[in-house]
């Protein structure tokens, strides 16, 4: 299975899972470009028409959107990741569908230099609801999905870090910025940061 990534985008939640679950992976980098992105100097595009990452590749089937690619990786896991049937099953799916489509596109446009300076106050309060929101979802075991961690929460740590990079104050979710600390030291989570090159050195 070939994993295309660029570091630290949505992306690394499907590296981070990829890892815990043991599935072997080839993971490759995505080099942004205006002209179009590139993988080894060939254009991405011919992968992913839209130029976006995730994108799974696994034989005959290519799997693109952060939250059904996550999915995909759970189902290949044999329960290491979230549980493939029943009620667990669709609180897992409509988990990653809240992260997707509430915070992770809420916060994207935190990222662009062009958003106009009076808009951004907008879309730090819907990132602010929408964390209060996701810190709710932290179960009593300490994972938003049962007892144990799954693709869900790889990918909210994944978009937590983007809050660091967003220089956020994060004082008003105690309960989140453990959580990003615990699931940020997993052995899969580090490995993943490093390959990444997303560590600090030491």
């Amino acid at each position: 299975m070939e994993l295309y990534y660029i570091p630290a985008a949505c992306s690394l939640a499907a590296h981070i899972s990829c890892l815990e679950a043991e599935i072997p992976t080839t993971c490759r980098m995505v080099v942004m470009d205006p002209a179009g992105n590139k993988v080894d100097g060939e254009d991405y595009s011919k992968i992913n028409p839209l130029g976006l990452v995730p994108t799974i590749v696994d034989g005959e089937t290519k799997i693109s959107e952060a939250a059904i690619v996550l999915q995909y990786i759970a189902d290949k896991a044999d329960g290491k990741l979230g549980k493939v049937t029943g009620d667990e099953r669709w609180k897992l799916l409509e988990t990653l569908n809240f992260i997707s489509t509430e915070l992770h596109k809420t916060m994207a446009p935190l990222f662009r230099p062009d958003l106009p300076v009076e808009a951004r106050p907008f879309f730090e309060k819907m990132a602010a609801n929408r964390l209060t929101e996701a810190e709710k979802r932290i179960g009593s075991a300490g994972y938003l999905v049962g007892d144990s961690f799954t693709v869900a929460d790889a990918y909210l740590f994944t978009v937590l870090g983007w809050c660091n990079f967003l220089k956020m104050d994060m004082s008003p979710w105690p309960k989140l910025v453990e959580y990003a600390q615990r699931i940020g030291g997993r052995p899969a989570v580090l490995q993943a940061l490093k390959e990444e090159g997303l560590l600090s050195p030491a």
